[in-house]
């Protein structure tokens, strides 16, 4: 039997099935990749080989030679449930800047400088211009945290995700010298911890949001908010703050013995995983007030303060733990680079009831 009779025949008037039948559209995966050039190439580093569109991200290890015992620190992570609130809008780069912020932030806490960064975006049908803009957003965040954007994957998953569904995710490296690494063995007794402050609700705790002011309240995205001078939408998808940079700049100025990135669990559990088992945390809530956001969700759900703090940053997205004689300039440092900081407590020997963090007081009016 030849093999052109082994195969089958499409009955008359069917077509035969195709990718783009299933729902996945190459071509416009292909302009989603050619709209998106220009801004992975503003992340360049010069320790970056090649260009978008090879298999794997290319970064050139020799550049480490300059450390005598380099650590490498990755980190991955997504935007979360912020997503839909995007999709709702329709404004698609700021949750790039929510990408790089939750992983970037997270490999500066033990002192690394990010490197480079790889994403996935996800979407039920490829629409390339709205690729782009999440790519844009992305590189834009690459650049305030001083990494390159080296590659990543544009998934397209029909039947899977509605038309206008997506998610993002992204994983990063970074570099430190291993004497030089932040963290619990470096923390002493009457250490100062410094706060600095959000820029509002960042990436975490978006289901409970969501639940409070759209599903209970019924409030809508585009109406206006006279605390915030804004639409509800505009403040919900402010994006979340980018330390890595401020962060290196502090531990280059003055002594560092750790940073905690404020995400999901709230201050006082991140604060904690920083903390050695013999010293502990405290924090005064009476040294700042939370942005209006965050009573607009506690007074509109009836939340309990103790929930909220467990879920939401509540006005600090970041934590430097620094030596008491050493926090005016870790202050002004920060000052000088147009971050709101401040000393929120200090660290205290640990009594048996105690655990690692703590937050006391009542936030300021």
């Amino acid at each position: 039997m030849s093999a052109a009779s082994d195969q089958s025949t499409p009955a008359p008037g069917t077509a035969g099935a195709s990718y783009a039948a299933a729902g996945v559209d190459i071509e416009a995966g292909d302009r989603a990749v050619e709209l998106m050039k220009e801004w992975v190439k503003k992340t360049q580093r010069p320790e970056v080989l090649g260009g978008l569109g090879g298999f794997a991200g290319l970064f050139d290890a020799s550049a480490l030679k300059r450390y005598e015992r380099p650590l490498l620190a990755s980190a991955t992570d997504g935007v979360g449930t912020k997503v839909d609130l995007a999709r709702q809008l329709g404004v698609y780069d700021s949750i790039g800047h929510d990408l790089v912020a939750m992983v970037m932030d997270d490999i500066v806490v033990c002192g690394a400088e990010p490197l480079f960064m790889t994403d996935y975006i996800c979407v039920g049908k490829v629409h390339p211009e709205r690729v782009a803009a999440i790519v844009k957003g992305i590189a834009e965040g690459c650049v305030l945290a001083g990494c390159a954007l080296v590659g990543g994957e544009t998934a397209e998953h029909p039947g899977l995700l509605g038309p206008d569904d997506f998610d993002v995710a992204g994983a990063g490296t970074g570099v430190v010298e291993a004497d030089r690494l932040l963290g619990a063995d470096r923390i002493r007794k009457g250490d100062a911890v410094i706060a600095m402050a959000s820029s509002g609700l960042h990436s975490n705790g978006y289901s409970l949001v969501r639940h409070v002011l759209f599903d209970r309240a019924g409030l809508s995205l585009d109406q206006h908010v006279e605390d915030f001078g804004r639409t509800l939408g505009e403040e919900l998808l402010e994006p979340t703050k980018i330390y890595s940079l401020d962060c290196l700049a502090l531990t280059r100025t003055t002594e560092v013995h750790a940073f905690s990135h404020v995400t999901g669990g709230g201050l006082a559990a991140n604060l904690a995983r920083v903390i050695p088992d013999t010293l502990h945390a405290r924090v005064d809530r009476t040294t700042w007030t939370p942005a209006p956001v965050f009573d607009l969700v506690g007074t509109t759900g009836r939340v309990d303060r103790l929930e909220l703090e467990k879920t939401l940053n509540m006005g600090v997205g970041m934590i430097a733990i620094v030596p008491e004689e050493s926090a005016d300039v870790a202050l002004a440092t920060l000052a000088d680079r147009g971050v709101d900081a401040w000393v929120a407590g200090e660290i205290t020997d640990r009594e048996d009831h105690e655990t690692g963090a703590e937050l006391n007081g009542d936030y300021a009016a």
